[in-house]
C-alpha cells in the first residue's frame, strides 16, 4: 500500500458525495484535514480481522473485495465495493476491531477519513449523524435483501439477478444485445451469491446453451433481456 503523493482536490471530492453534500465549505475543509489518500495495488489488504479501527473508506477507483474467512481457509464475499462507495462506516462507530477483512481487488485509489474527523463534525452537527445512519442503513438493507434472496430465490433466479442487476426495468429493450462486463473473477461472483463456482459455471452454460446469453470471457451479452428474466422465474 502507497500513500497518493498526487494532486486532489479533496474537498471538491467530499462535495460530490451524498453523505457529504451538505456540509459548509468551512465543514468540508475541516473534515478534509482528517482524511487521507491511500493507493494499493492489486491484492493488497486495506484491513485484516482484528485490526484496530479508527477510519472508514471511500473508494475513489477501483474495487474491495469485503470478506470472512472459515478456519479451512474458505472464505464467503459479504460486499463487492466499487467508485464512489464507502464501507466500514458501522465498525467505527461500534468501537471495536474489524470483524471481516478488506481486499483490493484492482489497484485502487481509496480516501481513508479517521474516526476522530468524523466524530468532531458529529459533535458540532448533530445532522451529520443521522446522514451517516443513513448510509449505514442502506448497507443494512441491501444485507437483509441478500439474505432474503439466499432463503426465497434459487441459484438460477440469483445468478440471472446479479446479470441484470444494472439493467432498468423500465424502458429497457426486450430485444437486441446488453452486455454485461463482470468486475471481478467468477468465483468472487459466486461466492457474493452464494454459490460454489462449479454451480456459477454450470448455470452460465445453460444460459448458453438456452441461447439466452453468450460468453466471452469476462463479458456476458444478454441476447434478449426479458426471456432471461423470464426464465429465472421460473
Amino acid at each position: 500500500m502507497k500513500s497518493s503523493t498526487e494532486q486532489f482536490d479533496m474537498q471538491r471530492y467530499l462535495s460530490i458525495m451524498p453523505l457529504f453534500s451538505d456540509l459548509s465549505a468551512e465543514e468540508r475543509n475541516r473534515l478534509a484535514n482528517g482524511c487521507q489518500l491511500k493507493r494499493f495495488t492489486r491484492g493488497d489488504m486495506v484491513f485484516r480481522n482484528g485490526d484496530l479501527c479508527e477510519a472508514f473508506y471511500v473508494v475513489i477507483l477501483g474495487q474491495v473485495k469485503l470478506f470472512v474467512s472459515a478456519p479451512n481457509g474458505q472464505e464467503k464475499v459479504i460486499e463487492l465495493v466499487g467508485p464512489g462507495r464507502s464501507f466500514a462506516e458501522a465498525m467505527m462507530f461500534l468501537d471495536i476491531p474489524y470483524i471481516l477483512n478488506g481486499q483490493c481487488l484492482t489497484d485502487s485509489l481509496l480516501m481513508c477519513i479517521c474516526k476522530k474527523a468524523v466524530f468532531s463534525e458529529i459533535e458540532q452537527d448533530p445532522r451529520f449523524a443521522l446522514r451517516m445512519l443513513a448510509g449505514i442503513s442502506r448497507r443494512l438493507h441491501g444485507l437483509v435483501q441478500d439474505v432474503e434472496g439466499y432463503a426465497l430465490h434459487s441459484g438460477m433466479q440469483r445468478l440471472i439477478g446479479y446479470l441484470l442487476r444494472d439493467v432498468e426495468d423500465t424502458n429497457s429493450p426486450t430485444t437486441g444485445i446488453v452486455t454485461v462486463s463482470l468486475p471481478v473473477s467468477k468465483a468472487t461472483i459466486a461466492s457474493r451469491l452464494s454459490l460454489t463456482p462449479e454451480y456459477f459455471s454450470r448455470v452460465l452454460h445453460e444460459l448458453e446453451a438456452e441461447g439466452l446469453i453468450a460468453i466471452d470471457k469476462r463479458d456476458v451479452r444478454i441476447l434478449d433481456v426479458q426471456r432471461l428474466a423470464n426464465y429465472g422465474s421460473h
